[in-house]
This record gives C-alpha cells, structure tokens and sequence, in this order.
C-alpha cells in the first residue's frame, strides 16, 4: 500500500512539473525557418530585436537549421529548464542561476577551441560559457535635474532623491527582487559591494517606486516619461533603446563607485536534441564575444567593458560563490530586508 501511494505521489510530482513547464510566462517568440528538417530550440532573456542579429549570422553558415526562438524572463527560464523544457540551448543574465541549473545537472557539457579559449573567469566546468560583459547603469530624465549636476555615485544619488522627492515620487523604477533574477543577480553582487545598497533601497522605497521584471521595460518607460529615473537597467539595453530617440532628454549614468558587470551566459539544457548545432552556435557567440571590436553588434564582448574597466571594475566571476544567495534561507532574508527597504509610507517627508 505504501509503494502505491509513493508511486502515486511520484506520478502527481511528474505531473506537476510539466505543467510547470507548459504554463511558462512567455514574452516573446519567433521562429527562423531553415531549408532542413531540423530545429534548434533556444530559450532566452535577451529581447528579439536584440538576438535576432545572432540568428541570422548562424542562419548563413547553417541555412539547412530553423530556429526555434523563445523569449522569457531569467526566473520562467530557470523554472523551465529544471522542470524538464526541451530546449536545445538556454541564454540567460542571470548567471547565478544558470550556474544552479549547471551545479545541479541540468546542464550538458560541451568542449571546443572557443570555450578552451575563454578565460577562466567566463566558463565553469565546461557546462556553462559567457559570450557578453554587460554593466548595470543609471538611466534618468535630464528635465528631473533641472540644472543640477548628474549624480556619478549612490550617495549624490541618494542626496538627489532626498533632496527633491516631488521630482521622484511614483517615477523611479528598478527591478522586483521577488520576480527578476537579474535584478537579484545585482542586488546581491552591489549589497556585498557596497553599504551605500542599502541606503539607496531605503531612499527609493519612500518614493513609490515601481517594480519591474526586466531592463526594456523600465527604458522604455523612462522614454515615454511614465519613469523619470530606472536603477541598475542593462547598459547594452539602454544604449540600443536610447539611440537616436530621445534627442539627449534621457542620460545613461555609470556609477563611479561602484559598477555591476555581468556576463550573459549560455549552457546546453540535459534535455537538448540538438547538441551539435548548440554547441555550434555557442562558438559563433564566443567568437564574437571574444572579439577585440565591439562592431556593430548589439551585445557587447567579454573585453569590451568601457569606462567600468578603466574605473578598476572587474565582471562578476563565474564560480560557486555565485550560489550563496541561492541558498532557500539566504534568500528569503534577503528578500525580507529588501522588502522592508522598499515597500514603505509612500510620504516622502
């Protein structure tokens, strides 16, 4: 009778986690028709406008592939990858938790010339392999300064926000912790970093701020002037938005005290079909990641980190350190105090 139940429970569990799987959150899709009958079926964070260069360079040393193009947020990746999608390749920004999903099995290993060629830092037991460095920035309204200096660190920021909370109040937009693992990611990275994280989380939570998923969101509210300042957004993602549209009204602000670098990542799930084509493209993105000029492509390479570099900043390194705030009860403080910085009275006297 016990057997049966347990089998009963274990068949419940089954069920469960591939309902999990089919009842992702999507947010984008397309598909990249080939002239084969075979498809490579990637999961991503990175927004379609953003891959679809990639896509499309691949496509023209293999015309024969289609590719199967999936859009998610880190967490609904992460909760596919582990509930069992079959996806032959998983792009993601947050590197803690693909580092998870490789600790933990979920991952396939691959070996070539251009993972051997990635320093160490940006590969992890040849499961896991960054193609980008990409640092976290402040994005804001110039109008919200009106003539004051651009804060260049968390405690002009800090200063500017308590100064002149009508200005702010209801408009400052940055990641929900709960719900982003990117936003996570840089919480966690700046807390260790920096004392002023915490401040700053305080100084934000007294004015309304509204949460958000992903880095496109809040740039694209910032320019529709729904935000007048976004914290720890994507460089890449602010420079691509930004360009030519908001005829200088919105500055993109690099923190000179401290700078959160991350590097996007990719890994081949357990469950891929096609690994060969996977492990191909991936040395398609480390040759470009590897690249010496940025080019024209979007996403910008391992080498190319700009003024965060100059500043002494180095990328977040790829190693087991990174699963500390995985840990259930690490994460669950963590959240805890985060919620209490920012879920306050929304007066800001």
């Amino acid at each position: 009778m016990r057997y049966t139940r347990l089998a009963h429970v274990l068949a419940l569990c089954v069920g469960l986690l591939a309902m999990a799987a089919s009842a992702q959150e999507i947010e984008d899709h397309k598909s990249y028709p080939g002239t084969g009958d075979r498809t490579l079926r990637i999961i991503s964070t990175a927004d379609l406008e953003v891959f679809e260069p990639y896509i499309l360079a691949f496509q023209e040393d293999r015309p024969d592939l289609t590719v199967d193009y999936t859009v998610a947020s880190s967490i609904e990746l992460y909760r596919a990858i582990r509930g069992g999608g079959v996806y032959d390749l998983a792009l993601s920004s947050a590197m803690d938790l693909q580092l998870q999903l490789a600790n933990d099995g979920f991952a396939r290993s691959y070996r070539s010339t251009q993972t051997d060629a990635l320093p160490e830092w940006a590969r992890w037991r040849d499961l896991i392999f960054a193609f980008t460095a990409e640092s976290a920035v402040v994005i804001l309204s110039v109008d919200s300064l009106q003539g004051a200096p651009l804060p260049l660190t968390r405690q002009e920021l800090i200063l500017l926000l308590r100064e002149h909370p009508e200005r702010f109040l209801g408009k400052v937009g940055t990641y929900d912790l709960r719900e982003s693992g990117l936003g996570y990611l840089f919480a966690t990275q700046e807390a260790r970093s920096t004392d002023a994280y915490w401040r700053l989380s305080e100084v934000m939570g007294r004015l309304d701020p509204l949460l958000y998923c992903c880095s496109g969101q809040m740039v694209d509210d910032v320019i529709s002037g729904r935000l007048v300042l976004a914290y720890n957004v994507l460089g890449s993602y602010a420079a691509e938005r930004l360009a030519g549209e908001t005829g200088g009204k919105v500055q993109i602000v690099r923190m000179q005290d401290f700078a959160n670098v991350m590097l996007r990542t990719a890994i081949i799930p357990a469950t891929a079909q096609e690994v060969e084509a996977a492990g191909a493209l991936i040395d398609g993105l480390l040759e470009l990641g590897l690249r010496d000029d940025p080019g024209d492509w979007p996403l910008p390479p391992l080498r190319q980190t700009g003024e965060v570099s100059s500043a002494g900043f180095g990328p977040i390194r790829l190693g087991p350190a990174l699963m500390i705030y995985l840990d259930p009860l690490n994460r669950r403080a963590f959240l805890d105090e985060w919620e209490n910085a920012m879920e306050q009275d929304t007066d800001p006297r």
